[in-house]
């Protein structure tokens, strides 16, 4: 009988219609993957798909997708959040006196890395490997 090679399962995203639900919506797609891989604790990537969605919602264009995958090389977690927008998420200078603007240095404080590429059909994916 020959060997058979089966492909790794890959997660069906989450599509999500950018509005103020969206967040809301992303964290709890993020809490049943981690429920189903056994992760406990899921705070640090409960922060970051909130964070990802909600710049996608207020700076993104179309929809949003959100995919929450292991990294097969050392299986941890890493967010990835897409919209159709061509702005960059950038963190911003620390302003004591700012009411926004805060949510990507917390990112940048709970992950191991991020970063944003280009989309072939426009648009962007921003991603997060959590630690």
């Amino acid at each position: 009988m020959p060997a058979t090679s089966v492909a790794p399962e890959v997660p069906l995203p989450l599509v999500l219609d950018a509005t103020d639900r969206a967040p809301g919506l992303a964290r709890r797609f993020l809490v049943e993957r981690f429920r189903e891989w056994g992760i406990a604790d899921d705070s640090d990537g409960r922060l970051v798909v909130c964070e990802l969605v909600t710049n996608s919602f207020l700076h993104g264009e179309g929809p949003i997708v959100v995919r929450v995958f292991r990294d097969e090389r050392d299986g941890r977690p890493v967010v990835e959040v897409w919209d159709g927008g061509p702005a960059r998420p950038v963190i911003r200078p620390e302003s004591p006196g700012a009411t926004s603007g805060r949510g990507l240095r917390l990112v940048a404080e709970v992950v191991e890395a991020w970063g944003v590429r280009p989309l072939n059909e426009g648009g962007k994916v921003t991603w997060a490997k959590l630690r």
